[in-house]
């Protein structure tokens, strides 16, 4: 897992310097303190999803060319078999695939992610990115907080939302939950 945390921030660093964007302009573009962004981009920290995202934006790649150094060449239509999504495990509390890393020029990410029961009173994750985010429970109970809600969701139960409010999601009832994440 290091070593495909230091490829990335390779590939980051590259692409950020091609781009002639500084360390101070993208840290601010991405609202992060110079240094975290420094740790980051050294492969010294895992960088979240949300941030790999906001990053691609930036510099006006698709995420995919950040996770697997290949450009998406699929324009038509993109298929992905279960649990063959290119792995993009980004935050220490979530595992995410990323279901259509090949397709070409894509409106949205989607990611089928697996968050794992925490002990009773564990405090919930948070983090915002720009956009919106779409999250389906395919398996467990999702208990989701954002903007001062605590919204408890079951299998099949949606959740639409602006995902620049803080946000973070915990498995309850003592076993995994899997959703699928659409982020916009």
């Amino acid at each position: 897992m290091q070593e495909k945390i230091k490829e990335i921030a390779a590939r980051v660093k590259e692409l950020r310097e091609i781009s002639d964007i500084s360390v101070e302009e993208m840290a601010e573009k991405l609202t992060l303190p110079v240094d975290t962004y420094t740790r980051y981009e050294n492969g010294e920290e895992d960088m979240p999803a949300s941030i790999l995202l906001e990053i691609a934006q930036n510099l006006n790649v698709d995420m995919s060319v950040l996770l697997t150094g290949e450009v998406p060449r699929m324009h038509v239509f993109s298929v992905t078999r279960k649990d063959k999504g290119i792995s993009a495990q980004r935050r220490k509390d979530y595992k995410y695939q990323n279901i259509a890393a090949n397709f070409a020029h894509k409106k949205a990410e989607p990611f089928v992610v697996k968050v794992d029961p925490k002990p009773e009173g564990t405090p919930v994750s948070m983090n915002s990115h720009p956009g919106q985010e779409f999250d389906y429970v395919l398996e467990g109970t999702l208990k989701v907080i954002i903007h001062n809600n605590e919204i408890v969701l079951e299998e099949g139960d949606s959740i639409f939302f602006d995902s620049n409010y803080a946000h973070g999601m915990q498995a309850v009832g003592g076993r995994p939950a899997k959703f699928l994440a659409v982020i916009l």
